[in-house]
């Protein structure tokens, strides 16, 4: 289980923005860990995201930002051999045929990725450091605005895991056992 640590209270920008990604990832893996395919695959109407999608998604995600904005590589199996563009709910839509050893395997890989990239980034030039991918626009955003980017899906998709969970299971809370 990912988990996180209080910053110190003297905490400067960096150990702040990485400690809120760590404690939404944690609240994340919380929220959806120790589910069977059933509740992964598990619609909750009107919508039909589940919390196998909600896994994927956030595997790909962390891979996005981690390939195409932090360490400018290529990004890796098994989103390469995605074309998003003809179908853009790729992830979204194959959770349900997915292991929940794969999935839960799967985010979780990402995430260690993303520790190492994001380490090695700041560590190479801190948050004013530009990321290494250039959008339509030309000018490249620094790794502060990824960072909170990163942890803005995570914002989004706790929500949306926390109300699934309690649905299935009952389990409610804020914070992830310590």
């Amino acid at each position: 289980m990912t988990t996180f640590s209080e910053p110190a209270r003297n905490a400067g920008e960096v150990e702040m923005l990485t400690f809120a990604l760590e404690r939404s990832r944690a609240t994340f893996a919380w929220k959806t860990g120790g589910l069977d395919a059933e509740a992964l695959r598990r619609a909750h109407p009107p919508s039909a995201m589940t919390l196998g999608g909600l896994i994927k998604h956030l595997a790909l995600i962390e891979d996005h930002y981690t390939a195409g904005y932090v360490a400018g590589e290529p990004i890796g199996a098994p989103w390469d051999a995605v074309d998003f563009d003809k179908d853009p709910e790729w992830e979204w839509r194959t959770a349900a045929e997915d292991d929940p050893d794969f999935l839960y395997a799967l985010w979780e890989r990402a995430v260690e990725r993303s520790r190492k990239a994001w380490a090695a980034a700041l560590a190479e030039g801190g948050l004013d450091r530009a990321s290494t991918r250039v959008p339509a626009d030309g000018v490249r955003p620094n790794l502060r605005r990824i960072l909170v980017d990163l942890h803005d899906e995570y914002a989004r998709h706790v929500g949306h895991a926390d109300l699934m969970r309690e649905a299935i299971d009952g389990l409610t809370g804020e914070d992830p056992p310590q």
